[in-house]
């Protein structure tokens, strides 16, 4: 059984048997299969600095043929725009993150709208809400979060929702807003239970799974993950952090992203290249901003 979404339905979750597996790659040679995309990035921060190059050669060599970089403070949009328009097969999102409502340039409803324009941005965030750390004061977090919904009400574009301990608020704020009109979304980097879960979908979110996936201590993690339905699950990396196993604890990078299909693969039963082409295919279903000649060459290739 699954976790079912749309109105009247009672989701249910099924129990997980602890299987086992070997961890691969989906490729090694490029365009050698259908290509997976890297949902979740921050090619910006410091640690790419010195091998980008590389980073992006890796990636092609793994199979990634699109990733998304994702903006946390306005200040640092202007260079993050700029590799994504340096690169075809990368776009970038618009937003602050939630531990940085506090400190820097606040996001206004206008400003996001008037940043989203541009042809490379494609999502909104992230944002949300972080009660683990506590950066930011919580009811500033709420309030930027609640900009970002009305920005991505405005022009369609999917909003990208971190949340860390607290999932009760993150559904509160989502269910407020989802009234007020529909807009698209994601969790990202999901590492939550069924609760979350079960909301989100039945607002016709998408889930993106991390490298988290893969971790021993994650067994409840892929309990929930195994309920959702893959028709909704994205992959990413949220590099440079959590890097998958065999890579954990090492700089995360979006080639790693094959990892956790790998094992996202392993957790549905499903091959690894029709796991390629469905998570795909659910990334340019709901980012449907991205480059129309990329989204053809996703769907295309491996057909």
């Amino acid at each position: 059984m699954v976790i079912m979404y749309g109105p009247g339905r009672k989701p249910n979750i099924a129990a997980l048997a602890k299987p086992l597996y070997v961890l691969a790659p989906l490729r090694t040679q490029t365009g050698a299969g259908p290509m997976l995309v890297d949902s979740h990035c921050h090619l910006d921060f410091p640690d790419f600095e010195e091998d980008m190059d590389d980073v992006l050669a890796r990636a092609a060599d793994a199979g990634i043929g699109y990733m998304l970089t994702i903006c946390t403070r306005l200040e640092k949009f202007p260079p993050i725009l700029a590799l994504a328009e340096a690169h075809d097969n990368m776009s970038c999102s618009v937003g602050v993150h939630p531990h940085n409502v506090a400190d820097g340039e606040e996001a206004t409803v206008d400003r996001l709208l008037a940043l989203a324009r541009h042809p490379k941005v494609i999502g909104l965030g992230e944002t949300g809400l972080d009660f683990y750390y506590d950066n930011s004061p919580r009811d500033v977090q709420e309030r930027s979060f609640r900009t970002h919904i009305a920005a991505a009400r405005q022009t369609q574009l999917p909003i990208i929702v971190h949340t860390r301990d607290a999932d009760e608020d993150t559904v509160r704020i989502l269910r407020d807003e989802y009234e007020k009109g529909p807009f698209p979304g994601l969790i990202h980097c999901f590492s939550a239970g069924p609760d979350l879960a079960e909301a989100v979908l039945e607002m016709g979110f998408y889930i993106s799974v991390s490298g988290i996936i893969t971790f021993k201590t994650a067994e409840a993690l892929r309990e929930t993950l195994s309920g959702v339905p893959v028709e909704r699950i994205l992959v990413e990396t949220d590099a440079p952090y959590l890097a998958p196993i065999p890579k954990r604890g090492k700089r995360n990078e979006p080639a790693f992203t094959a990892f956790t299909a790998a094992r996202l693969a392993e957790l549905k039963g499903m091959d690894q290249e029709n796991l390629a082409r469905q998570t795909t295919e659910n990334f340019f279903s709901l980012f449907s901003k991205a480059s129309n000649k990329q989204a053809s060459q996703a769907r295309a290739v491996g057909s």
